[in-house]
């Protein structure tokens, strides 16, 4: 750092020139050395390679490396356990306690670290929606990160609006900061770490840009409720008809992937809210996998990888020639790429509809083979996969996942970021459905003819095609058949997808072994609900699979 201000950067005589009133001594930040003030994306490119933080590649992405963690740290999360929000909090695994004296002395700790430090602050928005929107603060001791901030958070649209900014939630990353766990009562040197009271939250010890994005989700799930807005962990698009479609679904799942279909318009990718007014987005940015991704199956997010503008964590590249390469694993699985949403070509601009869905798509990735590539639920199915969210972990997503997938339950498909118990997110949404008459499609982008090591991965032709059939009201004309576990219904027919690819048994070799799997997996649901059962109608309880032995 001394040598960047004995030299002198490339912003230095611009650095404060979009400074907002609301100083960063507000924070308990003295002493700092320079602060770049909201730098656009332009200044923020030459000051992270200014200062070797990373690389521009092929066409003008810029291409970064996190360091050891290359994925949410999501163990290392901590709630604040304080008087103001200790009654709202689910409590337990994902919302782990932190002493208020310990956070305090963790933030005295951050604040001397930050001394004769340079920062980068970017002062912006949470939420497309005016009504909702939350003004948040992201300050980083690096220039890439605020880029990323820049990219996924909606920037004020005038000079005198940033001059205004008053953040009502601000969140401190500091990737080379490290908490010391017997003092601090960390689990390790990383930390996320949410004081609702204070509306700051700190990130220390990982330079993963999905914890910033998170940390506001997080903020976002804890906020909206008390507002009747639904805060969900989705992505959304619009058909020509005005039709919404909203998919539910965990990191892997294929939220992005299928949620960007030329033939609709995209209004986000990851974090919406649903109000009576419509669906809004979050965020202005997406936040893509981009692992093998292809350019036939994927096209528009794999052109947003040779743009300026868009970041790549973690992606390999050529440094001759500067050439990506997506297929390369090496690093991690979790290559990811964030990019405006304007990149994407039939995004809607506004990131906002005044129109309520029509269809909900639940996304699950069965590793274990046997669940059906698309069913329809009842209301009461509905709600009981909705507080389930099964899936299968997909390697690299979270810290210590290995190649296979893990197969797991995620209350509400996000469970990591619910800070509310998952029973009411799932009575808003249920309210919500009823209200409107809303569709539900239970769809799973996982494993066909066996589990994971056997089978093969259902074919994204035949899910878009399914999904298709869906959103168009196809599927609504064709005959169902009754599954025989989980009960919902599930299409015998289907335009452009083979009838064997809709009955998950005709593809396995052995039918016991696929009877013997579905029913191991009926007694994980079952036994997984017990933990919402007493805070569920009835009619919810009894939605869910009965085991059937053959």
């Amino acid at each position: 750092m001394k040598k960047v201000k004995l030299l002198g950067s490339p912003a230095l005589a611009t650095a404060t020139e979009l400074r907002s009133r609301y100083g960063l001594e507000n924070h308990g930040l003295t002493n700092p050395g320079r602060v770049y003030w909201n730098l656009p994306e332009p200044a923020l490119y030459e000051e992270a390679i200014f200062r070797q933080e990373g690389h521009v590649a092929s066409q003008g992405p810029f291409v970064v490396s996190t360091g050891k963690h290359t994925a949410r740290a999501a163990a290392d999360k901590l709630v604040v356990r304080e008087a103001s929000s200790e009654a709202d909090v689910w409590w337990g695994e994902y919302n782990r306690p932190c002493a208020p004296d310990k956070f305090m002395a963790l933030a005295s700790r951050v604040q001397a670290y930050l001394q004769g430090e340079d920062l980068f602050v970017q002062d912006l928005l949470a939420g497309a929606d005016p009504q909702y929107q939350l003004p948040i603060r992201v300050i980083t001791e690096h220039a890439w990160q605020s880029l990323f901030a820049r990219c996924m958070f909606i920037a004020p649209k005038t000079r005198d609006a940033l001059l205004q900014h008053v953040p009502q939630f601000t969140v401190i990353a500091v990737p080379g900061f490290g908490a010391d766990p017997r003092v601090d009562g960390t689990r390790s040197e990383t930390f996320i770490i949410l004081n609702f009271q204070q509306r700051l939250a700190l990130i220390g010890g990982t330079g993963y840009g999905g914890e910033i994005k998170k940390t506001i989700f997080t903020v976002m799930n804890f906020l909206l409720p008390f507002q009747e807005v639904l805060p969900m962990h989705c992505s959304a698009n619009v058909g020509a008809s005005g039709d919404v479609a909203l998919f539910f679904g965990l990191s892997g799942t294929g939220k992005t992937t299928l949620s960007a279909d030329p033939s609709r318009r995209l209004i986000g990718d990851d974090e919406h809210g649903w109000s009576e007014s419509g669906v809004f987005n979050f965020e202005n940015g997406c936040y893509a996998k981009v692992i093998r991704l292809s350019p036939q199956h994927e096209p528009q997010i794999y052109a947003c990888t040779r743009r300026f503008g868009t970041i790549l964590e973690n992606v390999t590249y050529d440094p001759a020639v500067r050439a990506l390469d997506l297929d390369d694993d090496r690093v991690t699985e979790n290559t990811r790429a964030a990019y405006p949403l304007s990149f994407i070509d039939n995004a809607v601009p506004e990131k906002m509809v005044s129109a309520q869905p029509k269809n909900v798509i639940l996304l699950t990735c069965d590793a274990s083979g046997v669940m059906p590539p698309i069913a329809r639920l009842s209301p009461e199915q509905t709600m009981y996969h909705f507080i389930s969210g099964y899936t299968s972990k997909i390697a690299g997503t979270e810290v210590g996942l290995g190649i296979e997938p893990e197969l797991t339950f995620s209350a509400c498909f996000g469970a990591p970021f619910m800070v509310h118990h998952p029973s009411r997110y799932a009575d808003m949404l249920a309210s919500r459905m009823v209200r409107h008459g809303v569709t539900t499609w239970l769809v799973n982008t996982g494993w066909t003819g066996g589990p994971f090591g056997i089978g093969k991965r259902i074919s994204i032709r035949h899910t878009r095609a399914l999904l298709n059939a869906a959103l168009e009201g196809k599927l609504l004309k064709v005959s169902y058949a009754k599954d025989p576990v989980f009960g919902f219904d599930v299409p015998k027919s289907c335009p452009e997808v083979p009838a064997d690819v809709l009955d998950p048994s005709s593809s396995w070799g052995n039918k016991d072994d696929y009877w013997r799997k579905y029913d191991a997996l009926a007694a994980r649901f079952i036994d997984n609900f017990q933990r919402f059962a007493d805070g569920c109608d009835p009619t919810v309880r009894a939605a869910g699979p009965k085991r059937v032995k053959r």
